[in-house]
C-alpha cells in the first residue's frame, strides 16, 4: 500500500511561486511512476505533469516551461515548482503513483488548495 501527502499549497499573486511536495510511504517508491493532476472548479480533473523510475518528465502544453517535476527517492517524495503562476492555475492539486509502470494511477493523496489571485 502507497500513501501520500501533499503539501506546500497557498495563495500567491500572478507570476508568482510555488513548490508542492508528495512525501510517499511505502518501499516501492523509487520505482512508481508519480503524477501531479489538478481540478479547477466545475472542471475535469488533468494530468500536469509526469516523472518515471528513470525521471522521464512529461508536461500539459499548458504548464511547459513553467513547471518542473522533479523526485528525490531518497526521501521519497516528489515535488512540483511552480514559476510564472497564473489565475487560470488555481486549483487543487492530488499527487499520485501508479502501481506498475504500465498501469493506472493507483494511489492519490488528498489534494492541496493552490490560489493564484489576480
Amino acid at each position: 500500500q502507497v500513501q501520500l501527502v501533499e503539501s506546500g499549497g497557498g495563495l500567491v499573486q500572478a507570476g508568482g511561486s510555488l513548490r508542492l511536495s508528495c512525501a510517499a510511504s511505502g518501499s516501492i517508491f523509487s520505482s512508481n511512476t508519480m503524477g501531479w493532476y489538478r481540478q479547477a472548479p466545475e472542471k475535469k480533473r488533468e494530468l500536469v505533469a509526469t516523472i518515471t523510475s528513470g525521471r522521464t518528465t512529461n508536461y500539459a502544453d499548458s504548464v511547459k516551461g513553467r513547471f518542473t517535476i522533479s523526485r528525490d527517492n531518497a526521501k521519497n517524495t516528489v515535488y512540483l515548482q511552480m514559476n510564472s503562476l497564473k489565475p487560470e492555475d488555481t486549483a487543487v492539486y492530488y499527487c499520485a503513483a501508479k502501481g506498475t509502470p504500465s498501469g493506472p494511477y493507483n494511489y492519490w493523496g488528498q489534494g492541496t488548495q493552490v490560489t493564484v489571485s489576480s
